[in-house]
């Protein structure tokens, strides 16, 4: 069978039934409805059997069986999913606007005893589970895992579902394994918005999911956790990662065969193809990738003037009322620069370079906020800012010499 007929097959029983605790089955569609339905219920109780270890909800008592999993989502997006830019907008978006600040904690913070608040009788009052040091542990093992102290997770490496024992004599009473684990609809609840969402020119903020269906991925049967989950690893690695971003790209020059002299013209080409990214590159609205152009003399300093710039993004106003521009590169489209140039002297070259800027929104929205008057979360954003600041980096780099003489 071929690697494209398996995966094929895979989806298929990934999209066929779920065996459920009760013994019957359920499509992974409605597994994932039921599961992700918001906002979430409190856990209530634990059974009474439940040691404080199995009882507790916080990642590092989930770390003590299951030290792989905790020790790579530390170093995850998920796990600071509650970070200085999100906690510092909420410190006065709870008293000005609580119930978007609740709409916030459906992703970054999803358990219900992650929020300060609650509905109550159709009102929002004060939440009587709410758990403080839950607070700023953003998207933790429990809000993908537990429901009502539940514990629930993906089949076993060889696709069985049976369980290792009678429940009672499991810890926290064993775990309900299902397929849908496995599948892009287990993701979608976060990472697209709801089809009611407000659009910029007819499309939501967070349309990574039907950019994903849309796309040959889907149809060859590959899920998000394939490539954002690799070996089950709980990491979720995307554009902050240039390992990440570098594996999904196919990055050409086209340069001139030979080289020209002072006051010639030359040509030369930059080409970004998305090869390996399942949905838009990039997919959100914050990030920016830019490729650039420009001319360097022989101790590499830049000549003035010489640089330009091809952007990759979708672009929106800071306040997300209009969209600017989408130059974003669906699965197998490619982007080129094409940098034509007088050459100024000899021992000219052509740096071309390939530079994300993960954090591009933030940066400018969070220096505007600040001028603005961020109120009590001011240092947060602050702290967020410079991470914003911090977060660029190259994911290629090449210098072309052009001119004869020294280079």
């Amino acid at each position: 069978m071929s690697s494209r007929a398996a995966r094929l097959l895979a989806t298929s029983l990934i999209l066929a039934v779920v065996a459920t605790a009760s013994g019957g089955t359920e499509s992974v569609e409605e597994f994932v409805r039921r599961h992700w339905r918001g906002p979430l219920a409190p856990q209530g109780p634990a059974p009474a059997r439940f040691s404080l270890l199995e009882a507790s909800l916080r990642p590092e008592s989930c770390g003590t069986c299951h030290p792989a999993q905790y020790a790579d989502w530390r170093t995850s997006w998920h796990a600071a999913a509650t970070g200085p830019g999100v906690m510092g907008q909420l410190v006065e978006m709870f008293e000005s606007d609580p119930t978007s600040a609740l709409g916030c904690l459906g992703c970054h913070a999803p358990l219900s005893e992650q929020s300060p608040l609650i509905r109550s009788t159709g009102r929002l009052a004060a939440n009587p589970a709410f758990d403080p040091a839950l607070h700023r542990e953003g998207l933790p093992c429990a809000g993908c895992h537990v429901r009502g102290h539940q514990r629930f997770g993906p089949p076993r490496r060889d696709g069985s579902l049976a369980s290792a024992g009678a429940p009672e004599a499991l810890p926290h009473g064993g775990v309900t394994r299902t397929p849908a684990f496995l599948s892009a609809a287990f993701c979608r609840g976060c990472h697209q918005f709801a089809e009611d969402a407000p659009t910029l020119n007819g499309k939501p903020l967070e349309n990574t999911y039907r950019e994903w269906e849309a796309s040959r991925f889907a149809r060859e049967g590959v899920q998000c956790q394939d490539c954002h989950m690799p070996d089950r690893r709980h990491l979720w690695r995307g554009i902050h990662d240039v390992d990440m971003v570098r594996s999904g790209l196919s990055i050409d020059v086209a340069a001139p065969r030979s080289r020209a002299g002072a006051g010639d013209n030359v040509d030369v080409g930059l080409t970004v193809r998305s090869v390996r990214v399942g949905h838009a590159f990039p997919t959100y609205v914050t990030p920016k990738v830019v490729l650039r152009a420009e001319l360097v003399d022989a101790t590499g300093a830049v000549i003035e003037g010489s640089r330009e710039e091809r952007v990759i993004a979708r672009e929106i106003a800071l306040d997300l009322s209009r969209e600017i521009s989408d130059t974003r590169l669906l699965p197998g489209q490619s982007a080129t620069l094409r940098y034509r140039r007088k050459l100024p002297a000899a021992g000219i070259s052509a740096r071309l370079s390939v530079v994300v800027y993960p954090d591009a929104f933030y940066t400018g929205f969070y220096e505007v906020l600040l001028r603005q008057g961020a109120g009590r979360g001011a240092a947060q954003i602050r702290e967020a800012l410079e991470a914003t600041r911090r977060s660029p980096f190259e994911v290629f780099r090449r210098v072309v010499p052009l001119s004869r003489g020294p280079s």
